[in-house]
């Protein structure tokens, strides 16, 4: 029989803390909400009462029911607050020494059946259990932020959790609204092994110059969807936490460079810069805690140019799909247009002021510059990436080469406006911005699933619903082929020589099998149909 959770304690009650506070208390289950000090223990309760009052300003809460929400909650200074509660869930800071003095005290405290939870997102829940003396009733309850929105719990069972308190706090997280992911105690769970090798990722290539912070995170807002770009994503979760959840998953997941953090984060962190609580991490903020960006000198400006050569008429040379939606955007927007079928006599192309040539391959099939260097001209040459489908993706990824010359990238600038997109300008690299991205973000998943980590469903679900990802990693790889995404992964690999980019042989596999995806019937998620 499952377990009925009377009273709940929360210890923490920051941002997060009191988020897990709000969730428990607007589904009817009272809570002794705790804090070290008075002073404390007015922040949490300010944060709490300006979460709840902007609910109802937004009516997505009534007056009564805000009334009712808090009258459920007890604030308690101390954690003697907490010798009755059924379970008790830390959301105190992301150190291993504080979590371990903090669960045995609990454990001192609470009385012998209630089960103790950690919110940690990186730390290991084994670790924190043993210093207990019922290590058998603890287990990780990984909530995201913000607690009252995100639908997504990670419940992370150690090699000696009870399965009923396993069981149990599944029943609590569906009493609560929540859809929870069980997995085994491992670094980074989930949703954080997979978003954070993403922003470690994103960061080096920030460092390195290839592409502008402003354009790196357009890119994946853009050409995937996502509600963030990387590096804004890093200033909302606080650089600091970002470094130690990275340091965290490199020493316990097995010292994957995937998740070894890039020197500028820790310089960063060194200095300070730690986003938007400090307001000011890769971007400036208005003020500390702000949301609203404010140029500052790290603002990259464009090079100052003289006039911008003019494109009027336009070749696309090529066949398929990706030339017939490059010949309609251009057409709409009134330029004239020489297509030609690829293959065939280009000499009408003569008279044009730039030529596409349109492909439906991967884009990391080969490098710019090798087209560049074929031509007698390479200073002319630049890459014009339309994101999939052309006519209706609002982002183009614009590839200077080493030959490039400002014109010529000035003139596609001002081409890729005037079809009314949004370019991003990075050097001549496989995978571009988007693809050396998102592809080895897919590719870390099929390793997850590949270890037995996880399910195909856990692993969408985590993505989705905890990190707000409009389409989980095996929906979008079998969207985009398992082909295409091995095809994207050797290039990126064979120029990186980077271990951690290498296919999972997994997919390597399944691509051998004829698994491709949607459009073959066979992948993760699509199968053939049944043989009746």
């Amino acid at each position: 029989m499952t377990r009925e959770f009377t009273r709940v304690g929360v210890v923490g009650l920051g941002t997060m803390g009191a988020g897990i506070v709000e969730v428990f208390a607007r589904n009817g289950v009272p809570v002794v909400a705790v804090e070290v000090s008075a002073a404390a223990l007015d922040r949490g309760r300010a944060n709490l009462t300006g979460s709840t009052d902007r609910a109802v300003s937004r009516g997505k809460l009534a007056e009564a029911d805000r009334d009712a929400l808090l009258g459920r909650v007890d604030f308690a200074v101390g954690l003697d607050a907490l010798h009755s509660v059924d379970l008790v869930i830390e959301a105190v800071p992301e150190r291993l020494d504080v979590k371990q003095r903090l669960f045995a005290e609990l454990d001192r405290i609470c009385h012998p059946q209630a089960i103790l939870a950690t919110n940690t997102s990186s730390l290991s829940v084994t670790e924190i259990a043993v210093s207990t003396g019922r290590p058998q009733q603890v287990v990780g309850v990984h909530f995201f932020n913000p607690a009252p929105v995100m639908k997504l719990v990670e419940i992370v069972r150690t090699v000696v959790t009870a399965a009923d308190v396993v069981a149990d706090v599944e029943a609590l997280c569906a009493r609560l609204g929540k859809v929870d992911v069980t997995i085994d105690d491992r670094a980074g769970f989930i949703a954080n092994a997979l978003l954070f090798g993403y922003l470690n990722q994103a960061v080096g290539m920030f460092e390195a110059g290839y592409a502008t912070r402003a354009d790196l995170d357009a890119a994946m807002k853009l050409g995937c969807g996502l509600p963030m770009g990387p590096l804004a994503l890093l200033d909302l979760i606080g650089l600091d936490t970002a470094y130690e959840i990275l340091e965290t998953m490199y020493r316990r997941g097995g010292r994957n460079r995937r998740h070894a953090p890039v020197p500028l984060l820790r310089q960063m962190v060194t200095a300070g810069l730690l986003g938007r609580k400090t307001g000011r991490g890769f971007y400036t903020y208005e003020r500390p805690g702000s949301s609203k960006v404010v140029p500052d000198e790290l603002t990259p400006r464009p090079a100052q140019t003289g006039g911008v050569r003019a494109v009027g008429k336009v070749g696309v040379v090529g066949s398929g799909a990706t030339a017939e939606g490059l010949v309609g955007i251009l057409g709409d927007a009134g330029h004239p247009v020489v297509a030609v079928p690829a293959g065939a006599d280009p000499s009408g192309l003569a008279d044009v002021d730039l030529v596409v040539v349109a492909s439906d391959t991967t884009t990391a099939a080969r490098p710019v510059i090798e087209a560049a260097m074929a031509t007698g001209r390479p200073a002319d040459v630049v890459g014009l990436h339309f994101v999939q489908p052309p006519k209706a993706a609002p982002l183009v990824e614009i590839v200077r080469t080493v030959r490039t010359s400002a014109e010529t990238v000035a003139a596609a600038r001002a081409l890729v406006a005037d079809l009314g997109k949004t370019g991003v300008l990075c050097a001549d690299r496989s995978g571009l911005v988007v693809d050396a991205l998102l592809f080895p973000y897919l590719n870390d998943a099929v390793r997850m699933l590949e270890a037995g980590y996880s399910t195909v469903d856990d692993i969408d679900h985590a993505m989705k619903l905890g990190c707000g990802y409009p389409t989980g990693p095996f929906e979008l790889l079998d969207a985009v082929g398992l082909d295409v995404a091995l095809a994207v992964l050797r290039g990126v690999y064979r120029e990186q020589r980077e271990p951690g980019l290498a296919p999972a042989p997994l997919l390597e596999n399944l691509v051998t099998a004829g698994y491709l995806g949607r459009e073959s019937g066979r992948g993760f998620r699509a199968q053939p149909a049944a043989q009746g």
